[in-house]
C-alpha cells in the first residue's frame, strides 16, 4: 500500500520550466529554446488593456468579489461554498499544512510531488499510497485530480464517497484540480459544500499565464475564513484579479482552448509514437511517454533546444507540453527524426 514515509526536510522537488538551468546545461543548443517541460496551455489567453489603477492603488474588496464570482461560475461551486484567491495553487500547497496541521497524511500517488513535500516539512509524517481507501487512515488525504503526470482521472463519486468517510472523523480531503478546466465533468467543485472536502484550482495552466500568480480554493465557510486569515490582505496582484476575472468569464475562449488543446494532444501522441515512444497517458495539456532510453531522449532533445520532463523515480518516463506554433511542431519533429534512441 505504502510506496515510501517521510517526514522532516522535504525532497529535493524537480520541477518543469526551469530554461535558465537548461541553457547552462546545453549552452550550444540552438535558439529560442522550445520549452515543453510543463503542462501550461502554450496558446494564453490575450490580455486586455488594464486600467492603470489596478497598478496604482491597492487591489479593493470589490476587484476580488468580482474575481470570486467570475471562479464561481466557471467552476460550478455551489451556494454557500467559498472561493479563496490566491497567489497560485503552489500557494495554498505551501499553506495548507500550516492552517490545517496533521500528524498523519496520505498522498494517492504517483504525483506532484510538492505536496508530499510540503507536509512532510510542516512535521507530518507523509504516505504516498495506491488506493483511495488507503486514505481513510490518515488525517488529511490528497488527491492530485486529473492526476500530474499521468493523467489519472478518479469519477467524482469515488472521490466523494472517500470524502465522506474522512468527514466522520473531522479530516480532511484535498483534491488538486489544476487541470479540470478542459474537463469540468470531472470536478468534484459542486460537492465542496462537503466539510471535508477543499478543491484547489489553477488559473495560470489553462489560461497559459502562470506569471499572474492566480488560484483558488473552493471549500466551507470556516476553512476559508483560516485560509484567508492565514493568507492576510492583498493576497492577489491587481493586475492578477483584472486579467482572472475577464478570462473566467469568457466561455468562448476557453471552449476553444479546450478543443485545440485536445487536437494538439492527439497530434502530439502520433508523433511521439512515430518515434518510438508508448503512450503511458497524460492530460489535455500534457502528454506522458515512455520509453527504455527516456535519459537518452531527454539529454539529446535538449542539445536540440528542446526541454522536456524527466523523472527520477521513472527513468524510462519523459512528460511533453504542448508546443505552440508551427516552428514549436516542426523543430519537434525534426529532433524526434535525427535522436536515435534506440
Amino acid at each position: 500500500m505504502t510506496a515510501h514515509s517521510t517526514i522532516g526536510a522535504p525532497p529535493n522537488v524537480a520541477h518543469g520550466g526551469r530554461l535558465d538551468a537548461a541553457r547552462r546545461l546545453y549552452p550550444d543548443a540552438p535558439q529560442p529554446w522550445i520549452d515543453l517541460s510543463t503542462g501550461v496551455n502554450p496558446r494564453a489567453y490575450p490580455v486586455p488593456p488594464l486600467a492603470d489603477e489596478v497598478f496604482t492603488r491597492l487591489p479593493d474588496d470589490d476587484a476580488f468579489a468580482a474575481l470570486e464570482r467570475a471562479a464561481r461560475r466557471s467552476y460550478g461551486a455551489p451556494a454557500g461554498v467559498e472561493i479563496v484567491a490566491g497567489a497560485g495553487t503552489q500557494a495554498f500547497i505551501q499553506l495548507l499544512p500550516r492552517v490545517f496541521p496533521a500528524k498523519r497524511v496520505a498522498v494517492l500517488g504517483f504525483t506532484y510531488a510538492e505536496h508530499a513535500a510540503c507536509w512532510a516539512v510542516a512535521g507530518a509524517k507523509v504516505d504516498v499510497v495506491e488506493t483511495l481507501d488507503a486514505l481513510a487512515d490518515a488525517d488529511v488525504g490528497v488527491i492530485v485530480n486529473p492526476n500530474n503526470p499521468d493523467g489519472r482521472v478518479l469519477e467524482p463519486r469515488e472521490i466523494l464517497s472517500a470524502a465522506n468517510r474522512m468527514s466522520q472523523r473531522g479530516d480532511l480531503l484535498i483534491v488538486d484540480e489544476s487541470f479540470m478546466d478542459f474537463t469540468p465533468e470531472r470536478s468534484v467543485a459542486c460537492f465542496t459544500n462537503n466539510q471535508a472536502i477543499i478543491v484547489l484550482r489553477s488559473f495560470g495552466k489553462t489560461y497559459g499565464l502562470p506569471g499572474a500568480r492566480l488560484g483558488f480554493a473552493l471549500c466551507s465557510r470556516s476553512r476559508a475564513a483560516m485560509l484567508r486569515a492565514a493568507l492576510g490582505p492583498w493576497a492577489v496582484s491587481g493586475p492578477a484579479l483584472a486579467i482572472g476575472a475577464r478570462a473566467l468569464a469568457d466561455d468562448a475562449w476557453r471552449a476553444g482552448a479546450a478543443q485545440a488543446s485536445a487536437n494538439d494532444a492527439a497530434r502530439l501522441d502520433a508523433l511521439l509514437a512515430q518515434a518510438g515512444f508508448q503512450i503511458a497517458g497524460g492530460a489535455t495539456l500534457f502528454r506522458l511517454a515512455a520509453h527504455p532510453a527516456a535519459a537518452r531522449w531527454f539529454a539529446r532533445l535538449a542539445a536540440r533546444g528542446v526541454l522536456t520532463r524527466a523523472f527520477a523515480e521513472k527513468p524510462d518516463w519523459l512528460r511533453f507540453g504542448l508546443p505552440g506554433n508551427d516552428d514549436a511542431w516542426s523543430r519537434l519533429a525534426e529532433a524526434l527524426e535525427r535522436v536515435d534512441g534506440g
